[in-house]
């Protein structure tokens, strides 16, 4: 198991042509990488803070980033701007994954801890990006279930995980007011159920597609913050975790703050396709 330490951990992404584990530490500015059949492990620094990134269909990986859409080798870390932004000053990306329908969505909030309210973006394969979701501070969760219909996005300001109808974004409904910790990144499995890490929680909770606690499984840390089915088969949920905003007792007593971690939930991930752009 890699054993880098995270300031802030996130965006945890399984390359099956690689057999690899992705993941960022968005304030250490460094994308990491960790192969659970060989034990290897990696990492690349980035000239910027990026925090989430899809599989791109022609090799690579498609980053989102505080400057925009970027482009990474996979093989040599070469960094490519290829769809600048210019976001309003003192925000950044944050969560972000690949939907059912091909496009990448994403995230921007502001680093003051969401104080202002942030947005969603949805970038197609032929490179058309729009504002799809607006007044959301802390974007996170970002998930669908299998069939597609409907989409997870958390606001983990106010600790609410809202379900949305894809057929008309602005229809949704409030699926989870989380309790013990806020939601913050989240997997869906191959049964509908969505995984998600709870930052300040010391927990990965599993949820029924009814928005009910099916499982509740701790972890040594406060601040996990994101997860990802990988491995063979998509059978291990890896969760990432932060130190950031941690006293210096609170990092003393927590010496994992900030680690990735990694178990066998007994369910597989459900997949997710690449970005064909």
């Amino acid at each position: 198991m890699a054993q880098l330490s995270d300031r802030l951990g996130e965006g945890p992404l399984w390359v099956s042509s690689e057999r690899r584990l992705w993941w960022f530490d968005i304030k250490g500015r460094r994308l990491s990488w960790h192969e659970p059949s060989t034990g290897s492990q990696g990492s690349f620094d980035l000239p910027v803070r990026a925090s989430a990134a899809v599989v791109r269909q022609g090799g690579g990986l498609v980053l989102a980033t505080e400057r925009g859409l970027a482009a990474f080798d996979t093989r040599s870390g070469a960094f490519e701007l290829v769809q600048p932004h210019a976001f309003e000053p003192g925000f950044r990306t944050n969560d972000g994954k690949i939907g059912p329908d091909g496009a990448f969505w994403w995230s921007i909030m502001d680093d003051e801890g969401g104080t202002r309210p942030g947005a969603v973006f949805r970038t197609t394969p032929e490179w058309r990006t729009e504002r799809v979701i607006e007044g959301v501070h802390i974007a996170n969760a970002t998930a669908w279930t299998p069939n597609g219909e409907r989409m997870f996005l958390a606001d983990s300001k106010h600790g609410v995980i809202f379900a949305h109808d894809m057929a008309d974004l602005s229809r949704r409904t409030t699926f989870v007011a989380a309790e013990n910790g806020s939601p913050d990144g989240a997997a869906m499995d191959e049964e509908g159920f969505l995984w998600t890490a709870h930052w300040g929680g010391w927990r990965v909770v599993r949820y029924a597609p009814d928005g009910s606690v099916d499982r509740v499984v701790p972890v040594p840390v406060e601040q996990p913050t994101s997860c990802a089915f990988g491995g063979e088969d998509l059978c291990t949920l890896f969760v990432t975790s932060a130190w950031d905003e941690l006293t210096p007792e609170a990092r003393q007593a927590q010496p994992l703050a900030g680690a990735l971690f990694a178990f066998e939930p007994g369910v597989r991930g459900d997949p997710l396709p690449t970005f064909a752009g």
